[in-house]
């Protein structure tokens, strides 16, 4: 494969596009991630690096991640100039994102007002090797002076979220050698310590200085410049927090002081082997389609940059660590759309993000509780602890002035059964035994009891029900018996039937402990078994169509290829209320059902399900969520070229910014669909009974495909030429 189709490049500059460049250019190290703001700053920017768990609530409203103070810092005075972009004239810029190692890089050949023409090449990367450091460079070449150089960089701790500022000071250090910065959340206290150095090439006179500038240590470095010579700056930088160690201010600064000077060719080499180990593991090689390669290539390192390796109280949030989005909550975006490329090519990983779900189990009670249910009741946002973080109002997307009741939080109940579903197929797919034991059964005996309390008995269908719901498709809300909530809620309840046989007949201590420790009997499980068997489920007998919701069939139908060419969404034409009172669909839970459970489908009426709502499906401008498993369900009906189309389209989400959105964050749950559509779509992976079958659909334009999984232990490494069928199974 050729470098270009690792580089992500920007050729331009559109400060317009600005937002959208900084989520683009995102880079990071699975513990923290820092968007791709330039080192000098920019008016208007968005200048974030966000810290997996670093969470601190906003009194009243809600609590997100919280930017930390800046260590992209760098300012630069070229003869006494200051270098930024909207100063003077940019005569060349070119801007890449290496995907093997997450390198960005930046070269600039400025014209200063003055008239100096100067070449600045910068350079940044997160240690993946050594997750607590991060190295930038510069490369300074005056072209036709020589002059004076000084440089400015430290730490600014009077950073904000969207105006907001959660870190209270503490302390802090300034000497020529070292800053550093010792800083605590308001609510949460969770201290912060940072510290870095900034450093010339060996053998260069410089003259170092500080200011000690309060919640603003900062370095000053001056020297001199020569004509059509290279100067090389360098900022190296540190970060511990309180969740990492007991005192994160000493822990950066003797991190630090234990780095080589300077530090880049050092960290380097480990930095690089790191994320060469990571694409062995995980790379996709498509040929033929140089758009959905760099697509390709480009969703999973936006994940694998966000995954928590060693950590297990994080998970990924919907925006990963790449902007504000949601805040950096979890939503059942980790468990559905990013955890299977984690289980098949990273297990570790993924074992990191279901222990998330575990460690945050009593928040997940409390929520149940508070809903006058019993077990565990997963909210529909999470953060730090697992209680429900959803917003109960936000403004109108169309009049700031006006504000959005938030329904998600109270009756989008599916998110405890997503969890589950992700637990069994990790466990599927790793044979995790002591993960199953320890954690993964107790969340699935909790969520059980959830659901059987949720449950409603119907005594004229005698059907048990679950009334006023969200379903995956959030068009329609306030909904009767949606059928996916309806599907899993048995589905769940029938797994912890089975689950408890299961331990009783190879692990009877197991199975002893939980009926002690959570009080379970057989009166209880036989009940479990009873609601699952009598829970409403719409199916037309006779041509296997599923009814969405209750009423659904009655909703006015809209023929939505008569209304384009449109630039909005239907909730944007119709209204909130006026969308719901259609069949429009933001994305067709059916669809995402028969994907999830395919064994609830036959051919027959999968095609019945997929011919229907289908054109009912808002695809372009609905959820990020839903061209992925749209060009799966494609797949599976033979239809290629609707397939393409709907994976493309998810390719695109970020790098193209389809949804004009792309600014608030990565999509994270569009870049693991992109993973799932060419895996389990284009390449038709599929497990059966510890088995595994390949049975391709590649688009007609690709030419080949290769991709990598872990099943049961062992790494396989498919590769499939475009020339008809094929079938493997495990020997």
């Amino acid at each position: 494969m050729t470098s270009a189709l690792w580089t992500v490049t920007e050729e331009t500059f559109n400060p317009k596009a600005q937002h959208h460049s900084e989520t683009i250019f995102t880079s990071g190290n699975g513990y923290l991630e820092s968007r791709g703001a330039f080192e000098e700053g920019y008016p208007g920017e968005r200048r974030t690096t966000f810290l997996h768990g670093v969470f601190d609530d906003i009194p009243i409203s809600f609590t997100e991640l919280v930017n930390a103070p800046d260590w992209l810092e760098l300012h630069l005075f070229l003869n006494g100039e200051f270098f930024r972009m909207d100063r003077g004239e940019i005569l060349h810029y070119r801007r890449t994102l290496d995907l093997r190692t997450g390198r960005v890089n930046r070269t600039v050949r400025w014209r200063s007002p003055q008239g100096r023409i100067t070449r600045l090449e910068f350079e940044r990367f997160a240690s993946l090797a050594d997750e607590h450091v991060m190295v930038l460079r510069v490369h300074i070449t005056p072209e036709d002076y020589s002059g004076t150089l000084e440089v400015r960089a430290g730490w600014n701790g009077d950073v904000d979220n969207l105006n907001y500022k959660h870190w209270e000071w503490l302390a802090q250090e300034a000497t020529p050698e070292m800053c550093a910065l010792h800083v605590r959340t308001q609510a949460t206290k969770i201290e912060l310590g940072a510290a870095s150095r900034l450093s010339l090439a060996s053998g260069v006179l410089a003259e170092k200085t500080a200011w000690d500038v309060h919640n603003h240590p900062t370095q000053v470095v001056k020297t001199t410049l020569e004509q059509g010579k290279t100067l090389t700056v360098e900022k190296t930088a540190v970060y511990f927090t309180s969740r990492d160690v007991k005192n994160p201010y000493q822990a950066a600064q003797e991190k630090l002081l234990g780095l080589p000077v300077p530090a880049w060719d050092a960290l380097w080499e480990p930095h690089a082997r790191a994320w060469e180990e990571d694409w062995q593991a995980c790379d996709v090689e498509i040929e033929g389609d140089d758009e959905a390669q760099i697509a390709v290539r480009f969703s999973l390192f936006q994940l694998l940059a966000a995954a928590p390796r060693h950590d297990e109280r994080v998970s990924i949030g919907a925006k990963t660590l790449s902007g504000y989005g949601y805040r950096g909550h979890v939503f059942w975006d980790t468990e559905i759309f990013m955890l299977p490329f984690f289980t098949y090519t990273r297990p570790q990983i993924a074992r990191n993000l279901l222990s998330y779900r575990y460690h945050n189990l009593e928040g997940a009670r409390k929520k149940a509780r508070d809903g006058g249910y019993q077990g565990a009741q997963f909210p529909w946002e999470s953060a730090a602890t697992g209680e429900e973080v959803t917003p109960t109002w936000v403004p109108h997307y169309a009049d700031r002035t006006k504000v959005i009741r938030i329904w998600t939080g109270d009756i989008e109940i599916h998110i405890s059964s997503m969890v589950c579903f992700g637990i069994w197929q990790y466990w599927k797919a790793t044979g995790d035994e002591p993960f199953l034991l320890e954690r993964g059964a107790q969340i699935f005996f909790e969520v059980a009891r959830f659901w059987a309390s949720r449950a409603e008995w119907n005594e004229t269908t005698g059907k048990y029900e679950f009334n006023d719901v969200i379903g995956p498709d959030e068009y329609h809300d306030h909904v009767d018996n949606n059928a996916f909530t309806n599907a899993f809620a048995r589905w769940t309840l029938e797994k912890a039937v089975w689950l408890m046989d299961y331990l009783r007949q190879n692990h009877p201590q197991a199975a002893e402990a939980y009926t002690k420790n959570l009080g379970l009997t057989d009166e209880e499980l036989h009940r479990w078994q009873e609601v699952a068997r009598r829970i409403d489920y719409a199916v037309d007998p006779q041509t296997g169509l599923v009814e969405q919701f209750k009423g659904y069939f009655q909703r006015r139908d809209v023929n939505l290829q008569a209304m384009e060419p449109r630039t909005e969404s239907v909730q944007v034409i119709f209204g909130i209320e006026g969308t719901n009172e259609t069949q429009v669909l933001k994305q067709p839970d059916v669809l995402m059902l028969a994907y999830l459970l395919p064994e609830l489908f036959d051919k027959k009426s999968l095609q019945v399900n997929y011919d229907y709502y289908t054109p009912r499906t808002d695809h372009t401008y609905g959820s990020s969520l839903g061209p992925s498993i749209q060009a799966i369900m494609a797949c599976r009906v033979g239809k290629q070229e609707d397939a393409y189309e709907h994976f493309i389209r998810a390719a695109r989400a970020d790098l193209r910014d389809v949804r004009g959105n792309a600014g608030d964050g990565i999509h994270g749950a569009s870049a693991g669909g992109v993973w799932q559509a060419v895996v389990f779509g284009f390449g038709g992976l599929q497990f059966h009974n510890g088995k595994w079958t390949v049975t391709p659909h590649l688009p007609h334009h690709w030419k080949r495909l290769v991709f990598r999984f872990t099943y049961r232990g062992k790494s396989y490494v498919i590769d499939l030429p475009n020339k008809g069928p094929f079938s493997s199974e495990e020997a």
